[in-house]
């Protein structure tokens, strides 16, 4: 009896795929050759995925810990990538101001300067945001995602951004970063 419950969810998540969630798991798996799907699958697909995603019980980025690496990848790709580029390119111009006086999302590859403050304040603009932690007079527009990413997965983020650094910037940008 108790099988059942299990079943009618399979069978829901099955007819999900069936009429356009498909698309959004081939995405998950295969960003770069998957088609978009319905924005209703897609909100649905992200938070069923978030339910089930391995809880990442991390506390620090570990550009050199495969595992963690490649989740932030999957993460990276799904709410960073958009703005930030799919490479860690930036936009264009970054450091120009918007007509609104924001600045354009900053490259997160050695070019940027991502790599020249420590993790915890990293971590910190992700999860708050930038306005949150914006000097007076400061106009921010990265948003926080304290109600989308666990800190794991912030941690796996910076992990990824991390990993992509030139053993030089990497070193460097560690010795910021408090000893334990």
């Amino acid at each position: 009896m108790q099988r059942k419950p299990l079943l009618y969810f399979a069978f829901f998540i099955v007819c999900l795929m069936a009429i356009g969630g498909g698309n959004q798991l081939r995405h998950w798996l295969d960003p770069e050759n998957a088609p978009k799907g319905n924005s209703l699958f897609i909100s649905l697909g992200k938070s069923i995925k978030g339910a089930v995603r391995s809880h990442l019980g991390v506390n620090a980025a570990d550009p050199t810990n495969a595992k963690l690496v490649k989740q932030g990848r999957l993460i990276y790709a799904d709410y960073c990538g958009a703005c930030h580029g799919r490479n860690l390119e930036g936009q264009p111009n970054w450091r120009q101001r918007n007509p609104d006086d924001t600045l354009p999302a900053p490259p997160h590859d050695a070019s940027g300067h991502t790599w020249h403050h420590p993790d915890q304040l990293l971590f910190d603009y992700i999860k708050k945001g930038g306005q949150a932690l914006a000097p007076a007079g400061f106009k921010s527009a990265m948003p926080g995602f304290e109600k989308d990413l666990r800190d794991g997965e912030i941690w796996a983020v910076l992990s990824f951004i991390k990993s992509a650094w030139p053993e030089e910037v990497q070193v460097r940008q560690s010795s910021m970063n408090p000893k334990d």
